[in-house]
């Protein structure tokens, strides 16, 4: 096989696009190893099938309709034609091609350039092929000094057409055509001084007068003693390799993406005309230019001053001075010449262009879904506030209905208003931890303490046709985290992974290090997401449950709890084999906090004085019911200027401001900071439903700052109030 003919094979092969070869009988000729696996031929027959296999059966016969499409008022080339192809499985897929018509000695050849149109994240493309040439001979032929043939060898008996007996002993001008003459003579001078001429190409002359093209290679030769006597020439006929470099010039002409070829010495060799487009260089000028001139980070991208914003790949440096990026796909060719590394260049500008945009659209999204998280907060915290308010009136009332008609059917109905005022409550504080409003109060944490004890709860209430495993790796590190909200994510996911096990399955919880985070993962055999769901699963109020069923809130309270701690949360799914959620927690080196100390009973009220300070007047009236039944004096105000005013008309002491945070006029804040400047012995107790406005940034209470959470029963309000004044 001549080196052209393995150049073309090895461009071929390298090409990262399907190429497919045909004659004009429509006969497959040539097929690369891209259109092999595209085709799913890479195990079976395929050179000398027709070409209507590539095709469905409504498209047959392909090839007598594409020649004559290509033979209509159109370029010998058609590029992004749509056409659609079939596979070796019967699979169909929409292609876009590239026709060339490539003429040979022997007829013309059809080269289809195939891309799958639906097919993403391709690798960079060159679109390579050339004819196949005739092989040829070397003639070995040796003169005196004179130019007279002193031997002349069967090789070169079929390359020019003379016998030995013809041209032994006689003149070799016989087969140098005239205007070559002087530099033959000049050739044989330089011989005969010692030098040797490299490798050059030149002209001859066959019997007939045929002037054909050769490839010399020219020696002295040498007597025994070392003396120069005359000349050595081994020639080889290049016309047909001249012929078929031509056509693969066109080949790779007819290709879309820039290619270029390189030797050892990193000289460009070899160039199309899509690679004089990139550069903006002609091909003479390519030839022979050093491979950094063009490609200064060389095909492997090394990095390159002011090359492309986000880009650290390779880049082409274009003759105006601009860097333009590219991906490059190598091979590599042998040919007579030595190893050619051929370079297929595609220029991704627009794909960089089109990920920038990517980038954007996802950064405006997230931006969305921040200032969607802010304005959700800000309602939940507005609606937690009034809400909280009015629940803690119906909780507090249908206790003292529970307690004063005991045995009664109104103490029944009483217990009916209570349960759905602990749920409405429950509601209440999800919607708050969704959006990071909730008071958090983080302790470090075993997470495997934390797991174990919600395994006990959970076999109680998941059902016997639900198998709950742990798998709980040792010696993890301990996390921060609110034990409360920690106990809350994990039974949220647990009561979602028994929704999804209707007729039962397992349910696995599992925890692990990863990276410096600690891992817990819950894992179900149920029915699985399809992605539409995926998409959606953590937004608020987001269900599949049938209507009063679920709330939507329970993912979207994982999310924002798990996110309140400095963790994440990744979802995955497959309709019919389950859902597995993934949290991670930053580890931290404390020592796991080991659970609360027992609480002393609360001291019994000696006639302490509290400041009660709440702008809705039921519940004022209610907090104030609760706190004299208990034994407290008590001073009533709608607001903090009135509660300033109460505070100053008051001569004897105020043991305890209880105020609500949030209030018109005056914060709850405000009120206590003016009234301990005068009363500094008066302790401070905060209640509200939306305490922000005295947490911190990340949820955590200010240190010293005391909060009764609303709504509160009568027995929570004694016990802070007792707790509270007990630090006297």
């Amino acid at each position: 096989m001549q080196w052209t003919e393995r150049l073309a094979c090895d461009l071929l092969e390298v090409s990262p696009d399907a190429i497919v070869v045909t004659r004009e009988d429509g006969r497959i000729m040539l097929a690369n190893a891209a259109a092999r696996r595209l085709f799913d031929r890479e195990d079976g027959p395929f050179v000398g099938e027709p070409a209507d296999v590539l095709v469905p059966p409504e498209l047959r016969p392909l090839t007598p309709r594409v020649l004559a499409y290509l033979d209509g008022p159109h370029p010998p080339q058609r590029t992004g034609q749509p056409l659609s192809m079939i596979r070796r499985d019967g699979s169909q897929f929409q292609a876009d091609v590239t026709l060339s018509i490539v003429q040979g000695e022997d007829g013309r050849y059809l080269v289809t350039t195939i891309r799958d149109a639906n097919a993403t994240g391709a690798d960079p493309a060159q679109v390579v092929l050339a004819s196949i040439v005739q092989s040829s001979h070397d003639a070995i032929v040796t003169t005196d000094l004179d130019g007279n043939v002193l031997s002349w060898n069967p090789g070169a008996e079929r390359l020019y057409g003379l016998t030995a007996g013809e041209m032994i002993g006689r003149s070799k001008d016989r087969i140098i055509p005239p205007d070559r003459r002087p530099d033959e003579a000049e050739i044989r001078e330089i011989v005969a001084a010692g030098g040797r001429i490299d490798p050059y190409r030149t002209r001859r002359l066959r019997r007939d007068g045929e002037v054909f093209t050769v490839s010399m290679l020219v020696s002295p030769l040498t007597s025994p003693d070392g003396m120069t006597v005359g000349v050595t020439t081994i020639t080889r006929d290049i016309s047909e390799r001249e012929r078929a470099e031509a056509k693969m010039q066109a080949v790779l002409d007819a290709a879309p993406d820039p290619l270029i070829g390189f030797d050892d010495a990193d000289r460009i060799v070899l160039a199309n005309t899509q690679a004089e487009r990139l550069f903006g260089l002609d091909r003479h000028d390519l030839m022979g230019m050093p491979l950094r001139q063009i490609l200064p980070g060389g095909p492997e991208g090394a990095p390159v001053p002011d090359a492309p914003s986000g880009w650290d790949g390779p880049v082409a440096l274009r003759r105006d001075g601009s860097l333009v990026p590219v991906d490059i796909a190598l091979g590599t060719a042998r040919t007579e010449d030595g190893p050619i590394t051929l370079a297929g260049i595609r220029n991704v500008t627009e794909r960089l262009a089109a990920l920038a945009e990517q980038d954007r659209l996802r950064a405006e999204a997230r931006l969305q879904r921040t200032q969607r998280m802010e304005s959700l907060g800000q309602l939940a915290g507005g609606v937690a506030h009034d809400f909280n308010n009015l629940l803690a009136v119906i909780l507090n009332y249908a206790e003292f209905i529970v307690e004063d008609g005991a045995d009664t059917p109104f103490a029944l109905d009483a217990e009916q208003i209570l349960r759905a005022g602990r749920r409405g409550s429950e509601l209440t504080h999800q919607l708050l931890a969704f959006a990071r409003r909730e008071v958090i109060r983080p302790k470090p944490l075993d997470v495997n303490r934390v797991v174990s004890e919600v395994h006990q709860m959970l076999t109680r209430s998941l059902g016997e046709h639900i198998a709950l495993d742990l798998d709980l790796a040792d010696r993890l590190p301990s996390v921060v985290a609110d034990p409360g909200q920690l106990e809350q994510v994990l039974v949220n996911l647990a009561v979602n992974a028994r929704d999804a096990m209707p007729s039962g399955g397992v349910l696995t919880i599992d925890t692990g290090l990863v990276h410096d985070h600690v891992r817990i993962r819950v894992s179900d055999t149920g029915s699985g997401m399809p992605r539409e769901v995926m998409d959606k699963a953590f937004e608020p109020f987001f269900t599949t449950k049938p209507s009063g069923e679920g709330t939507g809130l329970g993912l979207a309270t994982v999310y924002g709890i798990v996110v309140q701690a400095g963790g994440t949360v990744k979802l995955y799914s497959e309709p019919g084999l389950g859902t597995t959620i993934t949290i991670m927690l930053p580890a931290s080196d404390a020592e796991p906090h080991t659970g609360e100390p027992a609480r002393p009973p609360r001291p019994a009220a000696r006639g302490e004085t509290v400041l009660v300070a709440e702008d809705e007047p039921a519940l004022r009236e209610v907090t104030t019911r609760i706190l004299r039944r208990g034994g407290y004096t008590v001073l009533a105000a709608a607001d903090g200027v009135a509660a300033l005013q109460v505070a100053a008309d008051h001569s004897g002491p105020i043991d305890l401001l209880l105020t609500d945070v949030v209030m018109p006029g005056m914060l709850g804040r405000v009120l206590a900071e003016r009234l301990q400047r005068t009363r500094p012995a008066t302790r401070v107790l905060f209640m509200s439903g939306y305490a922000q406005p005295v947490l911190t940034s990340n949820g955590i209470l200010d240190p010293g700052v005391h909060l009764l959470e609303k709504p509160f029963t009568g027995t929570d309000l004694l016990n802070a109030v007792g707790e509270q004044l007990a630090r006297l």
